[in-house]
């Protein structure tokens, strides 16, 4: 494929207003109108909003974005990890234009050209019977609604969801999630409990192997059934690889242990593609490269990069036949926005003809697996790298023998000052980095040039000098 343009000379990087006029960089009265127009008047999520700074970005272009001062990013998190086809993909942008020249929006209950393709092209994609699509505006109302059909096809209530987990921020969706996130937002769905799921570098079971992780990890989780009641359980719903609580690869048998779990009880098993899905680790859909079908998938984020707001549910036969001649009592406004189709159609003829989900398994194997390993082996920091395709972790220690985090759990203030430090390092010399509790994350666009993959891992590597200068010493 052709490499994205790097415009990483600020003589020649500039930024277009709302009338279309291009201007220079940097441009320090734009930059002063964009920070105040947010001060004053824009709340931000998972924020206190007098204790943040948020940068203005004036413009993005593949796989880098600027400030209005000027400063080049490398985009290593694709912001939250949706933008897959980088900044201002010249296709997703043509398809959005063209859209909305034509028909800009219609109802759902209408049949839609854009909207039947994209469910067609997701169909043929997703394993199994998978074969209908409902569409939602995002990844957290994706599982909403995969939740409400599991409980309308089971008569069941409850759905088990593991700790080490985000699902989304609205009501059932925080209540699944697993991280603190949840905390201030309980109580919220009563009918949620949850479970350990495997993490051998940091083992809840006291396994000494990936396989002793699954199998005693399975043997927890039909406990949780048990206790719970098999026969109030109506989904168990899985990130398949768990995204932001730590790029947590499921070992060796694990997910097809959960499917038989939920075959044995009745149990719906929902899994949560939202972050992993459309070519993150090489795969349509990560379950694709664990062999096994769930019963429905949840999506968004890369489905079109999130030009358009998008997500949806895939849905297998077994679920939707019951809603044949039931009515499905769930919808939206927008559900899928014609916009947002339009993109993702273009984001499958983009994969399709660049063949994008070979060069991500290309890209990972031999170049960005190699470069943490040897990472890992050279910084006293590093505990573990993890991860598959563009989608990879790199775990932060203060004590290599202990596996002591470099910073707390939940860790805030001046107890998260070393990751605070990494990123910063990271920031100042170019690149954008994904940070989580004691982990940096590697997720760039995947488009990413090779040229560009290797001087973001040059700038982890030198960054993580930081983190050693933290590690204990004797």
């Amino acid at each position: 494929m052709t490499d994205t343009i790097e415009l990483t000379d600020v003589a020649t990087a500039t930024f277009a207003d709302r009338s279309g006029t291009r201007h220079p960089l940097p441009d320090s009265a734009a930059d002063a109108q964009v920070r105040a127009d947010d001060r004053a008047h824009v709340f931000h999520s998972w924020s206190a909003q007098a204790l943040i700074d948020p940068l203005p970005i004036a413009a993005g272009e593949g796989s880098t974005f600027w400030d209005y001062r000027g400063n080049a990013y490398l985009d290593f998190s694709s912001q939250l990890v949706n933008l897959n086809l980088g900044h201002q993909h010249p296709d997703l942008v043509a398809a959005i234009q063209q859209q909305a020249g034509r028909l800009a929006t219609i109802q759902p209950s209408i049949a839609n050209d854009v909207r039947g393709e994209l469910a067609r092209r997701i169909a043929e994609v997703a394993p199994g019977d998978l074969d209908k699509v409902f569409f939602t505006n995002g990844g957290a109302d994706a599982n909403e609604y995969a939740v409400r059909m599991a409980r309308a096809v089971t008569g069941r209530r409850k759905v088990l969801s593991m700790y080490r987990s985000y699902h989304g921020g609205t009501a059932t969706a925080i209540s699944l999630t697993g991280d603190p996130r949840r905390w201030a937002n309980e109580p919220s769905d009563g009918s949620v409990a949850h479970f350990l799921g495997p993490y051998p570098f940091r083992s809840s079971f006291h396994a000494d192997s990936p396989e002793q992780e699954t199998e005693r990890a399975l043997a927890h989780l039909e406990q949780v059934i048990t206790l719970e009641g098999a026969s109030t359980i109506a989904a168990i719903i899985l990130e398949t690889i768990v995204g932001t609580n730590g790029v947590l690869v499921p070992p060796p048998g694990y997910l097809q242990g959960v499917r038989e779990l939920c075959d044995r009880y009745g149990i719906v098993y929902i899994a949560d593609e939202v972050m992993v899905g459309f070519g993150r680790v090489g795969e349509w859909f990560a379950v694709n490269r664990f062999g096994v079908v769930p019963d429905l998938i949840t999506f968004a984020k890369g489905v079109n990069s999130g030009y358009v707001p998008l997500g949806g549910v895939v849905i297998s036969q077994r679920i939707a036949s019951h809603f044949d001649t039931v009515a499905f009592q769930g919808g939206l406004t927008y559900s899928g926005h014609p916009l947002a189709c339009a993109a993702g159609v273009a984001t499958f003829e983009v994969f399709e003809r660049d063949g994008i989900l070979e060069r991500v398994r290309d890209l990972g194997s031999r170049v960005v697996e190699p470069r943490l390993r040897a990472m890992a082996a050279a910084h006293p920091s590093v505990g573990e790298v993890r991860g598959l395709g563009l989608f990879w972790a790199i775990e932060l220690v203060k004590d290599a023998a202990t596996r002591e985090p470099l910073v707390p759990f939940n860790a805030s203030g001046a107890d998260a000052a070393p990751m605070g430090a990494v990123a910063a390092a990271c920031k100042q010399a170019g690149l954008w980095p994904f940070i989580h509790f004691n982990r940096m994350h590697v997720a760039p666009p995947l488009i990413i040039t090779e040229a560009e993959l290797h001087r973001g891992l040059d700038i982890i590597d030198e960054a993580l000098t930081v983190a050693d200068g933290y590690v204990a010493v004797g």
